[in-house]
């Protein structure tokens, strides 16, 4: 049964925010900041609950305790992906390791809160998921799509091609490949494109950029030709492949 104080109201920031917390008080407060804040807010305590609440509500944006009583934060956004959906995910979780991050962001979620948290920061950082993700077309459809040789990405109606066929990627992989293909043919390294995509480091650790090119790759060169390259040392660059060139990083 969802949470019976959890509730959704019209919000003057015109977005939903999803609470997966099963820890009743913590759900309380952030259902009470968000409200505040001036968000719609629903609650969920369980995966379960979690997987029909975003099915059925679409929200903006979910607030996911990583432990969570039938599974666990990083599971349960792995299956919302697999179920296409891709809303950003802010983790909650007690676990404070950079590895623990890592796995987290690689999963598919979009930023990482500490417990204990300040109310502040979690709404700063769902502020900032939702100005990263959720652009108005006001705003991003002053640009023209960015192309590059059969690859095709609208900032305006957010819709990614490759040649004839659509991809689905999510908020992340969508803001990664547009860094990519605003510098095309260029070298960008691992600690710009952090600064690009996710608007800060993580301790100088740039393993989340790899998890997330294997992901984009893994859906954009499913067809040749390849257009995401590796230069080893440095970092990634989006070009059609060389003529005689062997790839070392295919």
């Amino acid at each position: 049964m969802i949470d019976q104080h959890s509730h959704t109201r019209t919000a003057t920031s015109g977005h939903t925010v999803l609470v997966v917390e099963d820890d009743a008080s913590i759900r309380a407060l952030l259902t009470s900041a968000l409200s505040v804040a001036g968000y719609a807010v629903a609650s969920a305590a369980s995966g379960q609950e979690a997987m029909f609440e975003a099915g059925n509500r679409r929200p903006h944006l979910i607030v996911l305790d990583v432990m969570l009583p039938d599974t666990d934060g990083f599971q349960l956004t792995r299956d919302l992906r697999a179920q296409g959906i891709y809303t950003p995910v802010l983790f909650l979780t007690a676990r404070t390791g950079v590895e623990d991050r890592i796995i987290g962001l690689s999963s598919g979620g979009d930023d990482y809160v500490t417990k204990p948290f300040h109310v502040q920061e979690v709404l700063l950082r769902i502020r900032a998921i939702l100005r990263r993700s959720n652009a108005p077309a006001s705003v991003t459809g002053t640009s023209p799509p960015l192309r590059y040789a059969d690859l095709t990405l609208d900032r305006a109606t957010r819709e990614v091609r490759r040649g004839n066929r659509p991809l689905n990627l999510s908020p992340t992989e969508f803001r990664l490949l547009a860094c990519l293909l605003g510098h095309p043919e260029r070298v960008l390294e691992k600690a710009e494109i952090l600064q690009q995509v996710w608007q800060y480091d993580f301790s100088g650790d740039t393993r989340i950029v790899d998890t997330y090119i294997k992901n984009l790759r893994r859906k954009i060169d499913r067809d040749p030709p390849a257009l995401v390259h590796t230069v080893r040392g440095v970092g990634y660059c989006l070009r059609l492949p060389r003529d005689g060139a062997q790839e070392a990083d295919r």
